[in-house]
């Protein structure tokens, strides 16, 4: 067993950063990997036209500051207790900044971005969509860096390049961590930008020359579990070293224990991310599921072990809640859905395709746009809330069919975390779908807590993984209903609900 060290000032924390796509959080954990100290701030979303997304890059760095320092002194300990910093992000979304001055060219354009959708489409069409698979694992979308960074790169033309450095969200805080003397990223963050070789797990310089982007803008790629450097002193009077860099996706792999073939998770934020960990060789599949890093750390004789997973991609699952929130105004807050769609028996006949950032796998369609179909007079708010909730359940069937076909494994059991697997009627829903149990755990924060294990265990602080996979406490398990009418009318209704995404990626005709 893992045994507290008790009251110490030798460093004995782990504190970790998570920079997501509605906000950046920071927390702390202590020696028994228990969270002491936390902090959040919400970001802004910039939409400057229809499909655009952005973010403000300075704000991003300024948040990250802020919630550490918030989260070290909410933890009531002194910055020199704290062994290791963890950094995860949202992986997609990318930036240039001129590294004299240290200000973004442009604001940061979000994973979730649709305005390079025309360049896809030519590559497409340039007969390139195979050749970039079996480089990279990626399917062509703008959901990728590639094309964002080609299109920014576009938009400062005439800018001296000497001076300009690229990254995801990852590069732009570590480099402003260490005093800007870090330009670097990991091979899970790397693997998501379409520019990196699945093989090699390097920049593919056939693809540099194919999106035009300079080698030298772009960080060194390093092993997810590694030094980073160290923070700046100045940012908590102290020198921390950075140890650990994950996509958001990967880290809540890491932090679920899925490190096996076999092991998966699916997080529900603001999109669904369904992941499954496929071994030390690249698995590929018909599906139109990605292949990508899972992570990578270096082996005692100094190369590389890398893991890796299949992923499937859903743009928009907890971002549709928010929209009825916010856009619609339907509800007040996130948590009344669950009680709202338990007011009504059934979804009235209405039926919504989440494709408000266009449609992740297994469709990859840019141009598909979000709709309610099935609406009559009897239709009410009720309804429609729980339509959208359906809609997040039917995606994950739809991409864990997808594995399952691929597979020789079938899954037999889906772990789950993020804001929206706090809903119970979903998790409910989406276990009587599959047909197998959903494991909710009481660390819903798994991004966070993978982060902090990686941080953690590459310094040493920890040194039994599998232990620390152990620690964690599981709240509920859902356990379908298998009435077989139940079975029938759901399976019904999702049938109902393909036909439905159908006419959602089909509209304009």
């Amino acid at each position: 067993m893992i045994q507290s060290r008790g009251n110490t000032n030798q460093p004995g924390y782990i504190l970790a950063l998570d920079l997501g796509t509605t906000g950046n959080r920071a927390f702390v954990f202590d020696f028994n990997s228990q969270i002491v100290g936390q902090a959040y701030l919400e970001l802004k979303q910039y939409y400057p036209q229809p499909g655009w997304l952005e973010h403000d890059a300075v704000e991003i760095w300024e948040a990250t500051i802020s919630v550490m320092q918030s989260a070290v002194e909410k933890a009531q300990i002194s910055p020199s207790q704290i062994a290791a910093i963890g950094l995860t992000n949202q992986r997609e979304t990318c930036l240039l900044w001129d590294k004299n001055t240290g200000k973004p060219l442009q604001k940061a354009i979000v994973w979730q971005d649709r305005r390079t959708a025309p360049l896809c489409n030519e590559l497409q069409n340039q007969g390139l969509a195979q050749e970039i698979y079996q480089r990279t694992g990626l399917v062509i979308d703008a959901y990728f860096s590639a094309t964002k960074l080609s299109w920014l790169l576009d938009s400062v033309a005439g800018v001296e390049l000497n001076n300009v450095l690229a990254g995801t969200i990852d590069t732009w805080v570590l480099w402003n961590l260490t005093g800007r003397k870090v330009h670097a990223t990991d091979h899970s963050n790397a693997s998501r930008t379409m520019l990196m070789n699945l093989e090699t797990c390097d920049w593919d310089e056939r693809l540099l020359d194919l999106f035009k982007i300079p080698r030298h803008i772009l960080p060194q790629i390093q092993p997810s579990f590694g030094h980073f450097g160290v923070i700046d002193k100045a940012l908590l009077e102290v020198e921390i070293p950075i140890t650990a860099i994950l996509g958001d996706q990967q880290a809540s792999l890491f932090g679920h224990g899925c490190n096996a073939p076999g092991l998966m998770k699916c997080t529900y934020g603001t999109g669904s991310f369904l992941v499954a960990h496929t071994g030390k060789e690249i698995a590929r599949s018909q599906s139109q599921v990605l292949s990508t890093v899972a992570w990578t750390q270096l082996n005692q004789d100094g190369s590389l072990d890398i893991n890796y997973a299949l992923e499937g991609s859903m743009f928009t699952s907890g971002a549709c809640i928010q929209w009825l929130r916010d856009g619609m105004q339907l509800i007040e807050t996130a948590a009344q859905t669950e009680t709202i769609a338990t007011q009504v028996n059934d979804n009235g006949g209405v039926y919504f395709v989440p494709a408000l950032s266009g449609l992740g796998a297994p469709h990859w369609d840019m141009s598909a746009r979000g709709s309610f179909l099935g609406i009559t007079a009897g239709v009410t708010r009720e309804h429609m809330v729980r339509s959208v909730l359906e809609a997040i359940a039917y995606q994950v069937k739809e991409v864990v069919d997808a594995i399952n076909t691929f597979s020789n494994i079938s899954i037999g059991k889906l772990t789950v975390d993020g804001g929206a697997s706090n809903n119970n009627f979903l998790m409910q829903f989406q276990a009587d779908l599959l047909g197998i149990p959903i494991e909710q755990p009481v660390m819903r924060d798994t991004t966070v807590q993978g982060i902090a294990f990686a941080a953690g265990l590459t310094i040493g602080l920890w040194n039994d993984y599998a232990e620390l996979i152990s620690q964690r406490t599981i709240e509920k398990v859902f356990e379908p209903n298998l009435d077989s009418n139940h079975i029938q009318e759901i399976q019904q209704n999702y049938a109902t609900w393909l036909r439905a995404v159908e006419r959602g990626k089909n509209w304009e005709q």
